[in-house]
């Protein structure tokens, strides 16, 4: 108890008092915080910069951590200014190796130190092959002992090195300091991965990328060609929508990783500034009609399939607007932030019940937009300056979309799956009504029992925005061919005409044969007039050349008329009856008539 006195009052005459009562060590602690805080909030070019150091053992060094920028609104400044500006460098307050979006050009400073005994070439190399322009700059003792330029706009034959990336030769004097400036401008994002290397590794870092590129990129053609090829054999509208959508992708890793530039389009300055937002563009196109073709029918009702539609339609007139430089790539930027991810949102709720009832599309969708949506972010953070620059994040994108068009292939594989299962369905349900003798014995197509049938099925099964047509076909000059031939020679061409009627048909659309030389074709599924129409068009120019016949060369032509569902009635006789009407009046006009039921004839075919 009598302690306590003695150590308060030893306490008290160790810490003495500042006037106004406060002990002095509060006052020391506080200027300690305030010279902390006053260097904290100094100005970013007050903070040392340290030289490079470039020694025996270094092959490859990141120039980054000292780069010291001075922006150049005017783009008007040169060399012997910006060596007169020198205080005013600061540190990039971007992240590491990107300056983000800007209009203005930048100026980049980086002390380099070489060590004696690392004197000799060095490369220096700027891993993003899309920047315009770099004006190259390596200064000692205030005075510019080497200056180049390189870029993506500058001329294969003016470019020091003649690589993939932005790259120049340096020599270096060893035990000399060196300030190196390079003054960047771009119409897209500055994004500078820059280091000095030397060559061997240089050429060794090199060939890595360009083996990485020629295997992703390999993979995308390998897939659009086959897509290509499966369309032109099966014209399958889904593989030529997968083909666009993964061009766009392909497209885009051409410019971005300078193959394009290297091998593709070599010094074509207009495909280098428009090429990243038109690659952007095509796979947002193809985005929107591939996902609306898989999901369209009960996962994706009208409303929702219009609006991808539309979506495709904004962003190929955006490709045109920018192609004709009516807008920006800024404005491009903008578009697809917004149009890239709407195929996704769009087509979310599709997909996601799909994947509820164990659909492996609706699993596979889902997939492929995570892994989307998680590459595209990385791009655009990386662009606008809000995430470092490095191997990753700069491979993100391509890497997701190479994932994206695998899974997207194993999608279409399932579609095509489905379309083989539905053709055999279609196949044995056809075998079926043959052996209930619903044929013609004649040239086996479906008789008139068969095509009623088959026009309610089509009439009771169509979408609210579809037509069900019948099309009924008298032949032209079949009488005197039977005439002058005999009936074997009549009933052989009619075979060979209800051939020719099939080769110009869809496998969904169906043929008959009425009896005598009349035939009744039923087509679904369509949407406008002009397509029925242009169906019928292309029915009579089937037989527009003459037909061998036992060695006759017989010459017959069409007159049809048709009838449309739901415009002209929704009972299949009725539709026939009014097709039939068509084609009489037809043939009183003049053979080789198109008619539509109700109207006046068409033009003659």
């Amino acid at each position: 108890m009598g302690r306590r006195p003695r150590r308060r009052a030893a306490t008290a005459s160790h810490c003495r008092p500042w006037p106004g009562g406060l002990p002095l060590r509060v006052f020391v602690l506080l200027g300690m915080a305030v010279m902390l805080a006053a260097l904290v909030a100094a100005p970013a070019h007050a903070q040392l910069q340290r030289a490079i150091m470039l020694d025996a053992g270094s092959s490859h060094v990141d120039l980054w951590p000292q780069v010291r920028i001075l922006s150049d609104p005017g783009k008007d400044m040169d060399i012997e200014q910006v060596l007169r500006r020198d205080t005013a460098f600061s540190v990039p307050t971007t992240a590491a190796r990107t300056l983000g979006l800007r209009e203005e050009a930048v100026w980049l400073r980086i002390p380099v130190t070489a060590a004696p005994d690392a004197g000799g070439l060095w490369v220096l190399d700027i891993d993003y092959p899309v920047i315009n322009r770099v004006d190259i700059f390596l200064v000692a003792d205030g005075q510019v002992v080497t200056r180049g330029r390189s870029g993506n706009l500058t001329p294969p034959h003016e470019r020091m090195v003649n690589a993939r990336s932005i790259a120049m030769g340096l020599t270096l004097s060893p035990g000399t300091d060196y300030q190196l400036y390079l003054r960047v401008e771009n119409t897209g994002a500055m994004i500078l991965p820059i280091s000095l290397s030397r060559p061997s590794e240089f050429l060794g870092r090199a060939l890595r990328e360009q083996m990485l590129q020629g295997i992703l990129l390999g993979l995308g053609l390998c897939l659009l060609v086959y897509s290509v090829g499966q369309w032109t054999l099966l014209r399958e509208p889904l593989f030529i929508k997968y083909a666009l959508l993964i061009s766009g992708s392909v497209l885009f890793s051409l410019l971005q990783f300078g193959v394009g530039a290297q091998f593709v389009w070599p010094g074509n300055r207009w495909l280098e500034l428009h090429m990243g937002g038109l690659s952007a563009l095509v796979a947002a196109t193809g985005s929107f009609l591939f996902i609306e073709q898989v999901l369209a029918g009960k996962d994706m009702g009208p409303g929702l399939s219009r609006l991808m539609k539309l979506g495709a339609v904004l962003t190929t007139a955006s490709a045109l607007l920018y192609a004709l430089d009516i807008i920006s790539v800024q404005q491009v930027t903008l578009i697809v932030s917004v149009l890239g991810l709407a195929p996704a949102m769009l087509g979310l709720p599709g997909a996601w019940r799909r994947a509820r009832r164990g659909d492996p599309v609706g699993h596979s969708f889902l997939l492929a937009w995570a892994v989307y949506a998680v590459s595209t972010w990385t791009l655009i953070a990386v662009i606008k300056g809000q995430v470092g620059a490095n191997f990753w994040t700069l491979h993100a994108f391509q890497f997701g979309a190479t994932l994206d068009m695998l899974i997207f292939m194993r999608v279409l594989g399932l579609q095509t799956r489905a379309l083989k299962l539905a053709a055999q369905a279609a196949r044995l349900e056809r075998d079926n009504l043959h052996s209930m003798a619903h044929t013609d014995p004649l040239t086996g197509l479906p008789n008139r029992r068969m095509l009623n049938s088959a026009v309610s099925t089509a009439i009771n099964q169509r979408r609210p925005d579809e037509l069900v047509a019948v099309y009924m076909l008298d032949l032209d000059g079949f009488k005197q061919v039977n005439d002058e031939y005999g009936h074997d020679t009549g009933d052989a061409l009619l075979v060979e005409v209800a051939h020719r009627l099939q080769a110009s048909l869809r496998s969904s659309d169906m043929v008959s044969r009425l009896g005598g030389d009349e035939f009744l074709v039923l087509s679904s599924g369509m949407k406008t007039e002009t397509q029925v129409r242009e169906l019928a068009e292309k029915l009579v120019k089937a037989l527009a050349d003459p037909i061998v016949v036992a060695g006759h060369a017989c010459q017959v032509g069409l007159t049809i008329g048709y009838g449309i569902a739901p415009d002209d009635g929704l009972d299949p006789l009725t539709l026939i009856q009014r097709a039939d009407a068509a084609m009489y009046a037809g043939k009183k006009a003049g053979k080789g008539q198109v008619g539509f039921a109700g109207r006046d004839i068409a033009m003659p075919a």
